[in-house]
């Protein structure tokens, strides 16, 4: 035996120990916090991570079966190189997933995410269902930071063979109690499954080709976040607008500035098409404060290079709302974003008739955390927007009222107990 098969049998010792060690879990999240998720969770990411490192391990073996075969040293070599580039691959999944499951690691908090599993959850399923699609279980964690984001359900992760088994959803610590970001991600997920995406970017081409080819596809570039903006609208009603200004906020040079390959609008144009949207099924209202102090903090005339693409955008902000929210689409059934999810439903005065018809069980109801999760949730963050000497009253009502639904949990995927 050569010193160089010691050395790779040494290596390949080393990393099929390295994979075997990933199949504890408990390593990666504590068991309280593994504990603290949801039954069809806990199994689902489980088994998934499960299958990630029963692969990993059969691919260790079989690199240690090749040195027992005597195969040329180069072709173990390469396979080793395999072996530990896929090792870290599955090593990064799985500290995502720990990380995302050990952010439940207090009472208090744990309760509070598995609130916003449900309510991301019921959010997929009042768009999809409609259309016959599945919607698939939230796993909803915390970190710093200003966005939210997610890394959807099917996803191919690892060795590209693995789906992600759940919509794992980031909301930033400084909105956990202004949670409309939620919607935005849980958007992301229900527009990728219905092709609401793709037909989306082919409307907007479309409608802007006549005025410039360039704008046409930047804008069409946009169609994913402009339509996950569009979801949490509809859901939600003025609420998300206010936050989302609170995020993208900044120097002129930064609300104006287009950054290529970037899937988000500028700024400036992304907060005043969220208006348009607004202005568009319920005319006037506070947000139309919000877009004068946009268009007083920062006046199109700071926008250098990006000038001409932001007037033009101005202009056809009409005719792009009423693409994304009233046109009639294939993947809608030929119905249009408006009729599968009515946002008249929370429209201020519509949530001021459901606050005044739950009257004093808003807050204690069980029917209303089973039926209706998203509407009430938008309930209390509307008040937020419309009362803010009393913020900090309606947030707390907020969590607390979270909290309750995160403890009494769901008996199975998409129903609450």
């Amino acid at each position: 035996m050569t010193d160089q098969t010691q050395q790779l049998r040494a290596e390949v010792t080393h990393w099929r120990l390295a994979a075997d060690a990933l199949a504890d879990l408990e390593v990666v999240a504590s068991p309280a916090a593994w504990a603290a998720l949801e039954q069809y969770l806990h199994h689902r990411v489980r088994a998934r991570l499960g299958e990630v490192v029963t692969a990993l391990r059969t691919e260790a073996r079989m690199v240690e079966r090749m040195l027992e075969a005597d195969a040329p040293t180069d072709e173990v070599r390469r396979a080793l190189l395999r072996l530990r580039a896929r090792y870290l691959r599955a090593e990064t999944l799985i500290d995502f997933f720990g990380d995302a499951v050990n952010s439940r690691a207090s009472t208090k908090l744990a309760e509070l995410l598995r609130g916003y599993d449900i309510v991301a959850s019921e959010s997929m399923e009042a768009a999809l269902a409609p259309l016959g699609i599945a919607g698939p279980p939230a796993l909803v964690y915390h970190d710093k930071g200003l966005g939210a984001s997610i890394l959807r359900a099917g996803i191919r992760l690892w060795d590209r063979s693995h789906p992600s088994p759940v919509a794992a959803i980031k909301l930033t610590r400084h909105n956990l109690t202004f949670p409309t970001a939620l919607l935005h991600e849980s958007g992301h997920q229900v527009n990728a499954l219905s092709g609401y995406n793709d037909e989306l970017r082919h409307h907007l081409h479309a409608a802007l080709t006549r005025r410039s080819e360039r704008i046409a596809d930047l804008v069409a570039s946009w169609s994913s976040e402009i339509g996950a903006d569009v979801h949490a609208f509809h859901q939600a009603g003025c609420a998300p607008v206010f936050a989302l200004s609170n995020v993208v906020d900044g120097p002129s040079s930064h609300v104006f500035r287009v950054r290529l390959g970037d899937p988000h609008p500028p700024p400036y144009l992304r907060v005043l098409f969220n208006v348009e949207l607004l202005r568009a099924w319920y005319r006037s209202g506070p947000w139309d404060d919000l877009a004068a102090t946009w268009t007083e903090r920062h006046p199109v005339a700071a926008a250098g290079s990006a000038q001409e693409l932001t007037v033009e955008v101005l202009r056809a902000l009409p005719s792009l709302v009423e693409i994304c929210s009233r046109t009639p689409m294939r993947c809608f059934r030929g119905a249009a974003f408006g009729d599968v999810v009515d946002p008249r439903r929370v429209s201020p005065a519509s949530l001021r008739a459901f606050e005044l018809e739950a009257g004093g069980t808003l807050l204690t109801s069980t029917y209303l955390q089973r039926s209706q999760p998203v509407r009430v949730v938008a309930l209390l963050t509307t008040r937020g927007v419309l009362e803010p000497a009393r913020a900090m009253q309606h947030r707390d009502a907020l969590v607390e009222w979270v909290r309750s639904l995160g403890r009494h949990g769901r008996t199975e995927q998409g129903t609450a107990a």
